[in-house]
């Protein structure tokens, strides 16, 4: 057994060059960077400041990796990226800014006339999810946007499949709600005035 295997035994049965922590967290960030990214959007950190806390999260994760098991990096920059959005929400709560946020994603390649006719629907998309609780928000992400099942929600979340339902029916309710009032739809049933 190499050294390397010997100092990281996750990484026992990989290949020589990947065994190495520099190459795994490479690699990490190489498959996972814009995940993390479209995560802290989705959680609220304006694009003004998405890039600053992704790399943050790969800053945790980087000083952590030995805490991480093998194939489930995803879960773990998830939650963290969840913990680096409730702490952006909290300082910019604490600083008083206002955000200009209507940047594009860098890695879409797409310029800002390219997006202009989106423009309105993604501001009432992050309007209607700006109004979840992150633990909420979090859940409907993963299964809603993400497309996961409930079962690997809840794997990557590290909570109970009924916890998972629960709040995916709150934040489904929290949010439709929203949409209908930022859309002026009547909710079902409801006459139209």
């Amino acid at each position: 057994m190499t050294e390397n295997a010997q100092a990281c035994p996750e990484f026992v049965g990989v290949a020589e060059e990947a065994r190495r922590p520099e190459a795994w967290l490479r690699s990490v960030i190489d498959r996972d960077y814009a995940f993390v990214w479209r995560s802290l959007r989705r959680f609220g950190v304006p694009a003004s400041e998405a890039e600053d806390y992704a790399q943050e999260v790969f800053v945790v994760l980087s000083r952590r990796m030995s805490e991480v098991e093998p194939g489930r990096e995803r879960g773990f920059l998830y939650r963290t990226a969840l913990h680096c959005a409730a702490h952006a929400r909290r300082s910019r709560s604490r600083r008083r800014e206002v955000s200009i946020d209507g940047c594009a994603d860098p890695a879409s390649g797409r310029t800002p006339e390219d997006d202009l006719g989106d423009a309105e629907d993604l501001a009432q998309f992050y309007a209607a999810l700006d109004v979840l609780p992150l633990d909420l928000r979090a859940v409907f992400i993963l299964y809603e946007v993400e497309g996961l099942t409930m079962a690997e929600a809840a794997d990557t979340l590290q909570i109970p499949p009924g916890t998972v339902a629960s709040r995916l029916r709150r934040a489904r309710s929290l949010f439709l709600r929203r949409v209908r009032e930022l859309t002026d739809t009547p909710e079902p049933g409801e006459a139209h005035v």
